[in-house]
């Protein structure tokens, strides 16, 4: 069976202090991520303190914008279209929340190279998601 990517409305994100940055670079299309100046670690979602280690030494970096699925549910119901949620691994490290769009939904695999597209929200924020590599 295959289920065709359909496009589905995207509610705004709730911005927290600090998020703006974020959102800037997503409306550029690019996908930032933090890293701690102390301890190394990359992390997502962008916070003002590295949750290892707890240092507010932490700056923005701009990633490659590609990654793997690590793990993924395809949605049917309980909404007007199905979707798939995922968290992908991203090539500097951390992993992330996201939806893989824009493919057939019944031939994503954990392990699939992807790569970051940006969709945008009701209100007009790009916020990122994946689509399969090839």
């Amino acid at each position: 069976m295959t289920t065709p990517a359909q496009d589905r409305k995207l509610r705004d994100p709730s911005l927290n202090p600090g998020d703006q940055p974020y959102f800037d670079a997503c409306a550029e299309g690019k996908l930032l991520i933090k890293k701690c100046n102390d301890c190394g670690q990359t992390h997502h979602y962008p916070r003002p303190l590295c949750p290892f280690c707890f240092s507010d030494k932490v700056e923005w970096i701009t990633t490659q914008g590609t990654g793997e699925i690590y793990t993924y549910s395809v949605t049917r119901r309980g909404g007007p279209v199905p979707y798939c949620i995922a968290y992908v691994g991203l090539t500097e490290g951390p992993k992330m929340m996201t939806n893989i769009v824009d493919c057939d939904l019944d031939a994503i695999k954990i392990g699939q190279k992807v790569k970051v597209v940006f969709k945008k929200t009701e209100g007009g924020f790009s916020v990122p998601m994946f689509t399969p590599i090839g």
